[in-house]
């Protein structure tokens, strides 16, 4: 190669390389909209069906805060950021702002519709496609308050927002896990979770034509490391794994995740102008959960607020927050000496020291396709 040729190899290499970096800036999102269940709800089901009470929020916030941890949610860490406030429940009418952001996710959330599930599994009725009804409803009526102005004007977010916003998606685990506690086979399980990424698709594509751009999609957690899920559907000494995880359960999540990821890519392609990163939350739990006391933490499978006692300190009628009767004395489910040692809180979800460890492991990107931190969500990778 002549050195000239060569010289002017290198000087393009360093240009695409300057060009990329310069076009992966931080972004200035004004605003999250979240889709959720549990994992991101901040206070939607406790507004609505029943109120969540202490234990949870004693250590972040004090107080009984709609979440079911012992503080704060991922989204809350997310929020936090991106230099937004933690975001107002959609379902909650007393004291919220949605100025730069509104929730839907509710507990026990699926994304196929509920019919007779509900009253089989207990699960909630705001269903993805439900969630995306709010939506919809919250994008209207939001904007002819603020053209009213008056007080509530502030509390409104700027209709150019909607296209400037951050999408973020975490459902989908309920799903899989209303089909185990119905005892579906393994092949009924599989058509549900491809069922519900068709409506998921489905969903995204309506958010993108509604001018969404930015999405940030999480994959499901290792179910097979919940206390809840360990007593509800035991595991066999052969169906475990070296951590004390089900691997038939997680190997369920890892079909899921597998389906999610394609989904993601098909969009991509279907999408042109939308950013969609998928963000791998099963490996970066898996990770702490697997190697908990090198991160500070201790007794990775076992509830800081529950009842039983044993390996799994979890009893499914007898949860975090419960009366309960023990030798004759009226008692209340309380949480650990220390819950900032611990991993899952009520043995479903994690607490505040847990949900802060997983934030700092996916903001980098270091969990991301493309490899986006969360501040880059907005950057179209070439």
């Amino acid at each position: 190669m002549k050195p000239f040729t060569a010289a002017y190899l290198a000087l393009l290499l360093v240009g695409f390389s300057l060009a990329s970096a310069s076009s992966r800036q931080r972004c200035e999102f004004p605003m999250i909209v979240n889709f959720g269940d549990s994992n991101s709800d901040t206070g939607g089901l406790s507004a609505t069906l029943f109120y969540v009470q202490l234990p949870y929020g004693e250590t972040y916030f004090h107080r009984p805060a709609g979440r079911f941890s012992d503080g704060r949610v991922l989204l809350d860490f997310m929020a936090e950021g991106l230099g937004l406030p933690y975001l107002s429940a959609y379902l909650d009418s007393l004291g919220t702002n949605f100025s730069h952001g509104v929730n839907f996710a509710t507990v026990s959330s699926t994304i196929r519709p509920q019919n007779l599930s509900l009253a089989i599994g207990g699960f909630s009725p705001f269903s993805l496609d439900i969630q995306l009804s709010q939506f919809v409803q919250f994008k209207l009526r939001s904007q002819l308050i603020a053209k009213q102005g008056g007080v509530f004007k502030d509390l409104m977010p700027e209709q150019k927002y909607f296209s400037q916003a951050l999408y973020t998606i975490d459902i989908g685990a309920n799903d899989v896990l209303q089909g185990f506690l119905q005892n579906l086979t393994e092949v009924e399980i599989e058509a549900i979770i491809r069922d519900g990424f068709g409506m998921l698709a489905s969903s995204i594509k309506s958010l993108y034509d509604g001018g969404g751009r930015f999405f940030w999609v999480h994959n499901t957690l290792p179910f097979g490391c919940l206390p809840y899920m360990l007593v509800v559907v035991p595991p066999t000494a052969d169906q475990t794994d070296s951590v004390g995880c089900s691997i038939p359960l997680n190997k369920m999540a890892e079909y899921f995740n597998s389906e999610l990821n394609k989904t993601v890519v098909r969009l991509r392609k279907e999408l042109p102008l939308a950013v969609l990163t998928y963000v791998d939350i099963y490996s970066a739990k898996y990770k702490l959960i697997s190697q908990a006391a090198k991160y500070g933490f201790e007794y990775p499978l076992k509830a800081c607020c529950g009842y039983g006692g044993g390996k799994y300190n979890f009893n499914r009628n007898i949860r975090c927050g419960s009366p309960v009767v023990v030798n004759g004395t009226l008692i209340t489910v309380k949480s650990c000496e220390d819950p900032s040692t611990r991993i899952t809180f009520d043995g479903i979800h994690f607490t505040d020291a847990a949900n802060k460890w997983l934030f700092d492991h996916i903001k980098t990107g270091a969990y991301s396709d493309p490899p986006l931190s969360l501040g880059e969500a907005c950057c179209k990778l070439a």
